[in-house]
């Protein structure tokens, strides 16, 4: 038997790709704009068939179709009216259902900020979802390519099909714009409604604004009946780090300062010379210290342990190759022993281990390969790229060091013959493996510069990955270069008390870091000075503790030649050494459990970090309604 598919408006859809239009479609939902100027406020031309060869399909439906709109190629933007918001959500409920979004993704949101006493109390609503930028730094960051900025309408639009779910656009966009969904282990975000504008229509958060507080037209055009078109307002991060496309309108007097109805510590004070608000800390939690040591465990342990692996693996393979060609006595001995091959084995296996738990950090891990595709801009990619070279490379620099090694010859003569050439081979396949490390290096640390996230958009992230790379290379070689020492019967004492000061030196290096950290955290009036407070109280007690084990590990250290030649000063050597370790343990988590990010306010609930852990300790999260998911990446 056939069965006919009913479908009421199907005589109204243009094609099997384009929207369908209703004949009675109300004129709220239409897009109206007749003219537009040339350029927008950044200096960028809104007109962008200029920037292609000619006008193309967005391939809607995978039908390759042109809409009909006669603005298309030029630059569109929201405009939000907040002093319209009723905060009835209608705007969410929209996205949601045309989206076919879960419960627990939104790619549009309502946050509140207020301010004042009874009765001049305010609350001003804040609608927000992606701004298609006109410098996206989603599309910059992504390492797989799964972001387009497009000439049509300006769309910056996503494929989750090519994501492979690492999160790092939702690091480094400052709106919290892409959506991490942990269960389908992929970004999704707002996509501008491309197939509504095709045809003409406003996009459906718009459409189902009760309020008329939101809007949407070419870039930079007065909606009817506005009067402002700015690019901040209360609680907005500033526009100069993406160029956002969305302008606002707020005409309601506002009290000087307003908070955050989330629970967030943060506030946003007005700044009369700059005329606009600011983020400042919201002491909401006090100032007693805690230790909270089971909330540094987060989603991001794996690429805790990434990182002070592969960092121990760069400082140890450093030391050891750069050691040995310059004639240092100690680790001289080391690369001519029959541990070497041994101690190249251990940096392969380190990061090995770290890139395993890199890849399992990620969504769709099977897929980590697709983490190369952006090398142009990308830090992510290249980051992966250096450390996948230093692999490469440090693994060719073992097997030619290997082939050198006196018991393979004695085994397989052959190779003696080869010595010239490996020697060759060990030497250079070294100079690439050391150059790779520190490409690998200098973009691990270029991935938390993210002005998205100003406690780790600083120096210090610097001072910490090269300072670990220091100490916990050395611990590292201090491990492999007293099984070296001890085969062949020597002291072990000049080793250490030379890892003793390259790890002290790590460890002040660290120190200092975290000191300029402090410092300019307290004077940034910022998301960073926000997540200093959380770290001085919070995890308050935490933090000292790993503030007085850093300084009592570097200054132990340091003095390792004074004590290390007595069999005390050995075990002491070691105690400090392990509490190294857990310095860099805290110390890593706490840089990815503190951070702030630049994120609009949320609801009560809605994106209400202190009420998903709430749903979470007391069950309500197993109810999919609530859309709370588990604590996974």
């Amino acid at each position: 038997m056939t069965v006919k598919l009913f479908e009421p408006i199907a005589s109204s859809r243009p094609s099997q790709s384009l929207f369908p239009l209703r004949d009675n479609e109300p004129d709220y939902a239409l897009l109206k704009d007749p003219q537009s100027a040339e350029r927008n406020r950044y200096g960028n031309p809104i007109a962008l068939i200029d920037l292609v060869d000619e006008a193309s399909s967005l391939n809607i439906n995978g039908v390759s179709e042109k809409g009909f709109n006669p603005n298309r190629n030029k630059q569109h933007a929201f405009h939000f009216t907040a002093d319209n918001c009723i905060g009835c959500h209608a705007c969410e409920s929209a996205c949601s259902e045309k989206n076919d979004l879960p419960p627990h993704l939104s790619f549009r949101s309502v946050g509140y900020v207020e301010g004042g006493t009874y009765p001049n109390f305010v609350r001003m609503n804040i609608s927000m979802a992606c701004n298609h930028c006109d410098d996206p730094v989603c599309l910059k960051g992504c390492p797989t390519r799964a972001y387009t900025k497009h000439p049509e309408y300006g769309a910056v639009i996503q494929d989750p099909d090519i994501c492979f779910g690492c999160g790092y656009c939702t690091w480094v966009c400052p709106y919290n714009a892409p959506q991490l969904d942990p269960v389908a282990g992929q970004v999704e975000k707002c996509n501008m409604c491309v197939d509504r504008l095709e045809v003409g229509l406003k996009p459906a958060c718009v459409s189902a604004c009760l309020g008329n507080a939101l809007n949407f037209g070419v870039v930079e055009n007065t909606p009817e009946r506005r009067e402002q078109i700015d690019t901040r307002i209360p609680g907005f991060p500033d526009p100069e780090i993406t160029k956002p496309n969305i302008r606002f309108q707020q005409t309601r007097n506002m009290p000087r300062e307003l908070t955050r109805t989330d629970s967030a510590p943060i506030k946003y004070r007005r700044d009369d010379a700059a005329g606009h608000y600011r983020p400042a800390v919201d002491k909401k939690s006090g100032s007693a210290r805690f230790w909270n040591l089971p909330r540094l465990s987060s989603r991001e342990n794996p690429l805790v342990l990434f990182t002070l692996a592969a960092q121990a693996a760069i400082g140890l393979f450093a030391m050891l190759f750069i050691g040995s060609m310059t004639g240092n006595d100690v680790v001289s001995s080391i690369g001519v022993s029959v541990v070497y091959p041994a101690a190249v084995a251990l940096c392969l296996g380190l990061v090995a281990f770290g890139l395993f738990m890199s890849t399992v950090h990620l969504g769709k891990p099977i897929r980590f390969y697709r983490g190369f595709n952006n090398l142009r801009h990308s830090p992510v990619a290249r980051e992966g790229a250096g450390v996948a070279g230093f692999m490469a490379f440090a693994g060719l620099h073992m097997v030619a060091v290997l082939g050198q090694q006196a018991w393979l010859q004695d085994y397989l003569p052959a190779l003696a013959q080869f010595n010239g050439s490996l020697a060759a081979a060990a030497a250079a396949s070294g100079v690439l493996a050391i150059a790779s490390s520190a490409i690998g290096l200098y973009y691990m640390y270029r991935c938390y510069r993210i002005k998205a996230r100003p406690f780790w958009d600083n120096r210090q992230t610097a001072f910490s990955f090269v300072g670990c790379s220091l100490y916990l290379g050395g611990l590292a070689l201090a491990a492999v270069g007293s099984v070296a020492l001890l085969l062949e019967g020597a002291s072990i004492a000049p080793l250490l008390s030379l890892c003793g000061v390259l790890m002290g030196t790590g460890l002040a290096l660290e120190g200092l870091g975290l000191y300029l950290h402090a410092r300019d955290m307290d004077a940034a009036n910022n998301e960073g000075t926000v997540s200093h407070y959380v770290q001085c109280t919070t995890f308050g007690k935490t933090y000292l503790l790993r503030n007085a084990l850093l300084v009592l590990c570097a200054a132990g250290l340091l003095l390792a030649p004074l004590y290390v030649a007595a069999t005390a000063g050995v075990a002491f050597w070691l105690v400090l050494a392990l509490a190294a370790v857990v310095v860099a343990v805290i110390g890593r988590a706490l840089f990815y459990v503190l951070v702030v990010p630049t994120t609009m306010p949320g609801a009560f609930f809605w994106k209400n970090k202190g009420f998903e852990q709430h749903a979470r300790d007391i069950g309500l999260a197993a109810m999919p309604q609530v859309g709370v998911v588990p604590d996974l990446h």
